[in-house]
């Protein structure tokens, strides 16, 4: 038992020493991953150009996102002080090609999120992206009768990876996303929307609700059941997100004077879904506002944990807060 001990405790020491970056300092560099090239071959050359402690270690990772990973042919750049995970986040992503960002946007983040982020990319300017989203026309049905504004494009700014010329138009560069938006309009989507009689409008903003809303992908379907339940009765959505929407720079903590704001995004203050959507949700979250749990919930409350606990009476929630908040 002790040998077992003491050697378990010697692995998980080498394991975190192996899985940290091989130096705090250094520079990027060029490693070009030639076509046929494996994870193995790749974890060897890395540790001996001295970017990671253990070739066996950046195997294992990789081995271990199997289902992920791939070795796209390219050049990257590679530094030091890059963990194993970080390298391995970075293949994922496609090699560094000249002139050309490759662009991240995360679920659930706002058209003020996706503009700062590809500023920061180096594409276009806050001002440039700003006047294309208010002033310029986009000939999609789906955005027939979308707010004015700055949020006039919100909901449909799709999260994706984009490849984008460095030298790309502003214009062209959200024609991009809303092209991607509208891949997500098939057939069968266009259907169930038809049965369920559902908007595209009203579809884009349950999705944006449920997305700014749930944690955890076993949550969509669930929250969605709620706010669907609460249509049904012409009961307030009462969505904190909403909230957060209309204050632009979100709280830790709402208080009773936020949820009196006067706006027709407050879902506390009026019955129904809001003017439109309040982020740009992804495609998991737009199948969950199809594909409702079916549940007669009308509550939930978040939990420490990331998940939501879900009540059927306003009884039952009161005792979930207490539990859980």
């Amino acid at each position: 038992m002790l040998v077992l001990l003491v050697g378990g405790f010697g692995f998980l020491s080498w394991w975190s020493w192996a899985t940290k970056p091989y130096a705090p300092t250094g520079n990027r560099e060029k490693v070009t991953i030639a076509p046929g090239t494996t994870a193995d071959q790749l974890g060897g050359e890395l540790q001996q150009r001295h970017l990671i402690r253990s070739a066996w270690v950046f195997r294992w990772l990789a081995k271990s996102r199997e289902a992920n990973f791939k070795l796209y042919v390219g050049d990257y750049k590679l530094a030091p002080t890059m963990s194993p995970d970080e390298i391995i986040n970075e293949l994922l992503n496609g090699p560094e090609l000249t002139g050309i960002s490759h662009v991240t946007i995360p679920e659930g983040y706002n058209t003020e999120q996706i503009i700062s982020l590809l500023v920061q990319k180096g594409i276009g300017s806050q001002e440039e992206f700003t006047k294309v989203i208010t002033d310029d026309t986009f000939s999609y049905p789906f955005l027939q009768g979308a707010p004015k504004g700055i949020h006039h494009l919100e909901g449909y700014l799709f999260p994706d990876t984009y490849y984008i010329d460095l030298k790309a138009k502003p214009h062209a560069v959200i024609d991009m996303f809303l092209q991607q938006f509208a891949k997500e309009l098939t057939p069968e989507v266009q259907k169930q929307l038809v049965s369920k009689k559902l908007s595209i409008s009203d579809w884009v903003t349950l999705g944006s609700l449920i997305e700014k809303e749930a944690v955890k992908a076993t949550d969509r379907p669930l929250i969605a059941s709620v706010l669907m339940n609460r249509l049904k009765i012409n009961q307030p959505l009462q969505v904190d997100a909403t909230i957060q929407f209309i204050l632009g720079t979100p709280k830790p903590k709402l208080y009773n004077k936020d949820l009196q704001i006067p706006s027709p995004y407050n879902t506390y203050l009026h019955q129904g879904l809001p003017p439109g959507p309040i982020a740009n949700p992804g495609d998991a979250s737009l199948q969950a506002a199809l594909h409702p749990a079916q549940t007669d919930f009308l509550y939930y409350v978040a939990k420490k944990d990331g998940y939501h606990a879900f009540a059927k009476t306003y009884a039952e929630h009161l005792r979930n807060i207490k539990l859980y908040q």
